[in-house]
């Protein structure tokens, strides 16, 4: 009996690899005002980039209340008695503390594993997906937290923004606040350090944005997966793949949005590019 994977929607894992790898994908919710939507179930990302852009509340986000992990993992216990969580950075939610609750609350014999990945969008996504793999090879519970946790420190990810703003604006700016002042005439390029939202470097333009993207692949020497996502800007995230299909198979590139929740605190025209070093 398989290992049943299970991550949150942070994980920006697309609805055809989740379905492909069989990885169950939790959602968070966007909150407009009094309206409610299940991250990327109940409204499109277009649909909230406009809302976010045009529109006139400021949405926020919240962690799937434990119910939601109870009601995946009841229904997966009846298919599996080994279940894996990967979520996204307890620093920058409240999801994993979610998904560690539930975990009690639930009477079936199945083993359950929660880890912390103190990452986010695809710099989690890409440790999920490796994971599923490695679990539809036969690897067990056991073995598969182990390459999970051998597997974080090896996932780097790298975001442009075009404005800090909505990170702001959102609470999750983190050890980022010091470019605060300089908002205006720079673009920030950011990372993830110790689970928290941290400052790498910034440049004047958009295409010094990609460039510094694209720049940063050379420097490792094994990759195993590398991901290309973006906001709000499916053509700057093209010619990033088109790039770096001179360094690493283009076809293997793995692609994907922001999903709304983490688009609340990026902002539009945000691109992010993740390499999950090989071991």
């Amino acid at each position: 009996m398989a290992v049943k994977i299970v991550t949150d929607s942070l994980s920006d894992i697309t609805d055809d690899l989740a379905q492909e790898l069989g990885i169950t994908v939790v959602p968070l919710y966007v909150r407009f005002g009094e309206e409610v939507y299940r991250d990327r179930v109940e409204m499109t990302t277009e649909e909230f980039y406009r809302r976010l852009v045009q529109g006139d509340i400021f949405p926020t986000t919240t962690q799937p209340p434990p119910g939601d992990f109870v009601d995946v993992y009841k229904k997966l216990a009846k298919e599996t008695d080994e279940i894996l969580v990967v979520t996204v950075s307890s620093m920058l939610s409240g999801t994993y503390q979610s998904a560690l609750q539930a975990k009690d609350r639930i009477d079936e014999k199945c083993r359950i594993e929660v880890i912390d990945s103190r990452k986010v969008a695809m710099g989690l996504g890409l440790i999920v997906m490796a994971a599923a793999k490695t679990a539809g090879a036969g690897a067990n519970l056991d073995e598969l937290a182990d390459c999970v946790r051998k597997a974080i420190p090896r996932s780097h990810l790298v975001i442009y923004f075009d404005t800090l703003k909505y990170l702001a604006k959102g609470g999750r700016i983190g050890k980022a606040q010091g470019l605060m002042g300089a908002m205006l005439s720079i673009k920030p390029i950011l990372t993830i350090k110790d689970g928290e939202m941290a400052p790498l470097t910034r440049v004047r333009s958009p295409a010094a944005g990609l460039d510094y993207l694209y720049n940063f692949v050379p420097g490792f020497s094994k990759i195993e997966a590398l991901a290309v996502e973006h906001a709000t800007t499916p053509d700057e995230a093209d010619e990033l793949v088109e790039r770096l299909s001179a360094i690493f198979p283009k076809e293997q590139i793995y692609r994907a949005i922001v999903s709304p929740v983490l688009g609340t605190h990026a902002g539009p025209n945000a691109l992010a590019l993740t390499v999950l070093e090989a071991e």
